[in-house]
């Protein structure tokens, strides 16, 4: 059963935006934090960005700081990854997760969605 969807991903040119959204059920969404993670081929899934029940605090990868926001909706259960300054390096699946564990890894996560692809081209 898929609790989480993700969309808005595409192919972009290297400098540009592109935004992400993430709708989840209530059962899945309410009261938990939700995270993006990213897995480029090859590549382990890393953790891109959090961000607590309450929109009240949001955490980001290094590689990712200062380009892209994490936001969240709660009357639509949804989340969303605003990505600006993309790079080619950005490139990869992007997943969409809930928060069930402490740290910022992919086993603290679960209710994964079916990732959409994010193309950024040089």
């Amino acid at each position: 059963q898929v609790q989480v969807v993700e969309s808005g991903g595409g192919l972009v040119q290297a400098g540009g935006s592109l935004g992400l959204s993430c709708a989840a059920s209530k059962r899945t969404f309410s009261g938990y934090a939700m995270g993006w993670f990213r897995q480029a081929p090859g590549k382990e899934r890393e953790f891109v960005a959090c961000i607590t029940w309450n929109g009240g605090s949001t955490y980001y990868g290094d590689s990712v700081k200062g380009r892209f926001t994490c936001s969240r909706d709660n009357a639509n259960y949804t989340v969303y990854l605003q990505m600006d300054s993309l790079k080619p390096e950005d490139t990869a699946v992007y997943y969409c997760a809930r928060r069930i564990g402490g740290a910022f890894v992919a086993t603290a996560f679960d209710s994964w969605g079916q990732g959409t692809q994010v193309t950024v081209s040089s």
